[in-house]
């Protein structure tokens, strides 16, 4: 895949000569496999075919005579009539010889992988030093011991694209498609040096091939496609933008005019601040933006010293912060909607290194400002990524002190955080000082949720709970004792009414509760009683989703402590289950059921409550047809923990129980657990209300009773 070039120019006798090896390989591939053919058909032709072939020096039918006959000379000697080889020697002969021959070719063809694997390893050592010459003269040896080895001509083309050799590199490609025509790694590295050379289309298609190969590749060929696009873009915009001059248009010459200007060293800091606002407020759209990026524009930080200074001040003078303010707001016109602009930016060591600083100077204007830079990146996937590849391991950290402020840098913060978290690298960074640094100012906000911006908050514990979806951060987490105390100091203070602000932080920790509560550890027993009555509390609560989050949260923190249980049983947690199950809703009834599951395996007056609050077992029987095979589970389970109870069998005479459990005993739900609570509560029914039985055979059901008497001795 390519269009030729002048790069691209072809030996057209390497070519031939290439190709004439792979067939000879073919050949005695398929000579080989006819030798030692069963058939004795297969094999005389075979052999008929290697005796012409070695007639003819084992030249190949299809290549052309290396030399010429003069058929002018007359042969004096007397015929000769040759004799076939198999015939001087014999069969088994003339096989043992072809075989040893065989053996001869392969092991030499081993001893030749060996030398350019070698050869390999030592090209790549000298790539990874970074010298590309002597790595590109190692592949080469490479390929004189093994010439239809892919991998060397890879990366040879590799070092090609570091010296910035693109026809070569592109050679290099195409060879190692011949070799193998699905080599990802040479579509991806001929794409490349395409771009280089400016061959848009061709590199386009070269990232295709790969998509095409490996559909599971599409990242990677967006992520390519998308540089091609801004390399093109940036190309065009370019030549826009010197029309623009060449046509004399004042706007562009004056940003050239102001850039020089702002050069010239000595002057005052209000000199400099003055010129900086001038330059931004020019920066009307990508024509602006694109001359000052070719006028060298990102230089002002690491070249002008009164802007490098102000910028390093620790303690900054007035002057100096309205200094720092103007770049900033230079920065964000430059880079507003221009790729290019945003990736030289984060290029420059000053700014990827101040970024976090500014952040963190306390001067609120600087913060605002560095904030809505930064938005600029963060609201786009291609900003992201510029972003994640710098060091941000403390952004978190920084990010969330924000929380604390009562004006709008608390909820740019979190908006950024909001649009990182979803970025697999920054969520690594984060893991860093997680528990040094980030953790003990997360438990501090928990714990004064009164005192700060607690939208921000809410926002803020939402970013920890997708941290915890890594569950090496949850085991973390779910470990620090502080953590759970500013939990529950966050639901207390919520108990007695709140605004709606704070119930969005009631809400998050409930959903940050749960995640934590997917571990399990001495630190969740011994708050398992706490958090349970907390969220007991939370089950009068006016929002219908907080009672939601409440269930949720008992229905894992109670599997934590059996004296949680107990303390749960007696604050009657069994009769409002059954209440909030009667009003339905899924979620609900997933979360209430397993309450009641958890209740009831272990506690006899959990069991007793469940009899007297749902009367003939009505909820249960209901639960019972659900759609969602986990709340039908549970339910069976239910029941077959309250059947113990005297007189609980008896209430169930007039239903149609037998019915539902025989179809699922006998159904075919994917989840196991479905039948095997059916067969239980099935079995056990029968054992606390014989009469049952007389149903049980009515409808056939006593194989399925039968078979599931094993469930009931191991229950």
């Amino acid at each position: 895949l390519s269009v030729p070039t002048p790069a691209m120019l072809r030996d057209e006798d390497t070519e031939a000569d290439f190709q004439r090896f792979l067939r000879r390989v073919d050949d005695v591939t398929n000579l080989l496999q006819g030798l030692n053919s069963p058939d004795s058909a297969v094999k005389e032709k075979a052999i008929a075919e290697a005796e012409e072939k070695l007639r003819d020096g084992g030249a190949s039918k299809e290549e052309p005579p290396r030399t010429t006959v003069n058929r002018t000379v007359i042969n004096t000697r007397a015929p000769v009539r040759a004799c076939p080889l198999k015939l001087k020697l014999g069969g088994n002969a003339f096989l043992a010889m072809l075989e040893k021959d065989a053996k001869e070719r392969a092991k030499q063809r081993k001893r030749n992988e060996q030398l350019a694997n070698a050869l390999k390893e030592k090209g790549n050592d000298a790539f990874r030093r970074g010298d590309f010459a002597r790595a590109i003269q190692s592949y080469t040896e490479g390929l004189e011991k093994l010439r239809d080895k892919q991998e060397l001509y890879t990366n040879r083309a590799q070092a090609y694209l570091k010296i910035q050799e693109y026809g070569k590199a592109i050679g290099d490609c195409e060879w190692a498609l011949k070799c193998n025509d699905k080599c990802i790694k040479a579509y991806f590295l001929m794409g490349k040096a395409h771009l280089a050379l400016q061959h848009y289309t061709e590199s386009r298609q070269c990232y295709e091939k790969i998509l095409q190969i490996d559909p599971q590749k599409e990242s990677l060929f967006k992520d390519c496609v998308n540089e091609v696009n801004l390399e093109e873009k940036r190309l065009k915009d370019e030549e826009r933008a010197m029309k623009e001059v060449q046509s004399g248009n004042v706007a562009a010459l004056s940003i050239k005019e102001l850039l020089q200007r702002l050069g010239t060293p000595g002057q005052g800091i209000l000199f400099y601040t003055g010129g900086i606002r001038i330059l931004a407020g020019v920066m009307k759209d990508c024509t602006e933006q694109t001359l000052f990026r070719t006028n060298n524009g990102f230089s002002i930080l690491g070249d002008n010293e009164a802007v490098r200074g102000a910028f390093r001040a620790e303690r900054k003078t007035p002057a100096e912060e309205e200094l720092c303010v103007s770049v900033l707001l230079l920065w964000q016109a430059v880079c507003a909607g221009n790729e290019e602009n945003q990736r030289l930016l984060l290029a420059q060591p000053d700014v990827s290194a101040q970024l976090p600083e500014l952040l963190s100077s306390g001067i609120l204007e600087i913060q605002r400002e560095t904030l809505a830079l930064i938005s600029l990146y963060s609201e786009n996937e291609s900003g992201r990524k510029l972003l994640v590849r710098q060091d941000l391991s403390r952004w978190l950290q920084i990010l969330m002190a924000f929380v604390k402020c009562s004006d709008a840098r608390a909820g740019s913060a979190m908006n950024i955080l909001s649009d990182l978290i979803g970025e697999e690298r920054f969520k690594a960074q984060c893991r860093v000082l997680l528990s040094t640094d980030v953790l003990p100012l997360f438990t501090q906000l928990l714990a004064s949720a009164r005192l700060v911006n607690q939208t921000a908050l809410a926002c803020a514990i939402g970013i920890v709970g997708k941290l915890c979806a890594e569950p090496g951060v949850r085991v973390r987490v779910a470990e620090s004792r502080e953590c759970w105390q500013g939990c529950l100091k966050l639901l207390d203070e919520g108990l007695g009414g709140s605004t709606p602000s704070y119930q969005q932080c009631v809400f998050a920790v409930l959903g940050l509760m749960m995640n934590l509560l997917l571990e399990s550890n001495e630190i969740i027993q011994h708050f398992a009683v706490g958090v349970s009555g907390r969220c007991l509390a939370l089950l009068s609560h006016q929002e219908g989703r907080i009672v939601t989050r409440a269930i949720g949260v008992l229905s894992r923190v109670l599997a934590a402590s059996s004296s949680a249980v107990e303390e749960a049983v007696k604050a009657g947690v069994v009769k409002k289950m059954i209440k909030f199950l009667k009003a339905g809703g899924k979620l609900t009834a997933s979360y209430g059921i397993k309450t009641l599951g958890i209740c009831t395996k272990s506690n006899r007056q959990a069991q007793e409550d469940l009899v007297k609050a749902d009367k003939g077992f009505a909820v249960l029987l209901r639960l019972l047809e659900s759609e969602e095979e986990m709340v039908v589970g549970n339910a069976a389970f239910c029941l077959s923990q309250c059947l113990g109870v005297p007189g609980a069998g008896t209430s169930l005479l007039n239903s149609n129980v037998v019915l539902l459990l025989l179809r699922l005993a006998g159904g075919d739900a994917a989840r196991t657990s479905v039948q095997e609570n059916a067969a239980i509560a099935l079995g056990k029914l029968c054992v606390a209300e014989p009469r049952h039985i007389h149903q049980l055979r009515k409808l056939n059901g006593l194989a399925i009773l039968n078979s599931s008497m094993k469930y009931v001795h191991s229950s």
